[in-house]
């Protein structure tokens, strides 16, 4: 919700509201003088609380907060010496939580949980947002994120639509680029969905064999929202020329490096609060030099496993692909059909997605 209030007389201060977002912790304010001619002065976000912040992260971890560790001014707390007799790999020192630089001001990881409903609105096979109708999905999934705040009452969880702004396709389409973008109206339709529940939105993108660099821009009107945020799939990242669909894609480092910074212009540009960038993943090819990524204070990165099959399978490609590689956060997605149907035995609950390491604080539904 974007509010703009002009206080009456001349040379009176004027107290513009820019962002109330509906959960503590994350209002931004702007004081602006009574001449539009005069220049914005913006009033910071609160600052930061580095001991939470790095108390979560160990939490995170299921690290001890009386573990060794070392701190700087500008990086986020790092393990230096334990072990972790929880982790899948109880006999060396733990390789989370991550030293990165700490997030601006109103970061909302790790304070908080997110618990996204994914797919697209033209396909009841894509995903959640697509299969039930409008009223029935919020209200799920409304229930659904007071199940995760339930099961860790310590960080909320906030509802988010995840919607597929540009789809991978199997024909070539008029670009050559074998994708297809949603119009407006559809993005919007997001938006205003998760306005209902007071929540976020990210923006998903299947580059096919188009570019991160040819496409971002394209979504810059929509990324400048401090609401909306991005996601993207290296699955459909056609980097050899294969067609979607016929092989895994992949993206590099440099990929994610360069939506991390297309993201970070547009915070610095518009006085943003810091953005989340998701990344799929359930391969390791998928994501390559995963150790060159590099979060930046305005921007978290999610590493978001994204497979379906058994719980033991999903468990075991969490140890396989997230915890070994560790960029930032981390994240897990859920299948309403594909976890349930056989030789699949169920969809993780909460409680029992919490005992992964580290525990998802990015959770997705298809």
């Amino acid at each position: 919700m974007i509010t703009r209030i002009r206080a009456a007389g001349a040379g009176a201060a004027v107290l513009a509201l820019v962002y109330v977002f509906g959960f503590s912790g994350f209002v931004a304010t702007e004081y602006r003088a009574g001449s539009f001619g005069e220049p914005e002065r913006f009033i910071p976000l609160p600052e930061l609380d580095k001991a939470d912040y790095n108390a979560r992260l160990l939490a995170l971890a299921r690290v001890s907060s009386t573990t060794e560790t070392a701190f700087t001014a500008s990086t986020s707390v790092k393990v230096i010496s334990t072990v972790s007799t929880s982790s899948p790999q109880a006999s060396t020192p733990s390789l989370w939580p991550v030293g990165t630089a700490y997030p601006n001001a109103g970061a909302i990881l790790p304070f908080k949980r997110v618990v996204a409903y994914y797919g697209n609105f033209y396909s009841k096979q894509m995903g959640v947002l697509g299969e039930y109708p409008t009223d029935e999905m919020l209200a799920k999934l409304a229930s659904t994120t007071a199940e995760w705040t339930k099961a860790d009452p310590s960080t909320p969880a906030i509802p988010a639509i995840h919607y597929i702004a540009v789809v991978a396709q199997g024909s070539a389409g008029r670009e050559g680029k074998y994708i297809l973008r949603m119009p407006d109206d559809q993005i919007e339709h997001a938006i205003a969905l998760a306005a209902r529940l007071q929540g976020l939105v990210f923006l998903d993108v299947q580059v096919g064999k188009s570019t991160l660099e040819h496409e971002l821009p394209q979504l810059a009107k929509y990324l400048a929202l401090p609401q909306v945020h991005l996601a993207v799939d290296p699955e459909f990242s056609m980097k050899y020329g294969d067609r979607p669909g016929t092989v895994i894609g992949t993206f590099d480092a440099a990929d994610i490096n360069y939506a991390a910074e297309y993201l970070a212009s547009l915070v610095r540009a518009h006085h943003l609060p810091p953005k989340m960038l998701v990344v799929h993943r359930f391969t390791q090819k998928m994501v390559t030099n995963y150790d060159k990524i590099r979060p930046l204070p305005e921007v978290q990165v999610v590493m978001d496993m994204d497979g379906f099959g058994s719980k033991e399978k999903k468990r075991g490609t969490y140890d396989l692909v997230i915890y070994p590689e560790p960029v930032q956060f981390a994240g897990i997605k859920l299948f309403y059909k594909n976890d349930n149907n056989p030789p699949a035995n169920g969809i993780l609950s909460p409680a029992e997605v919490l005992e992964l390491i580290p525990a998802p604080t990015y959770i997705q539904y298809q």
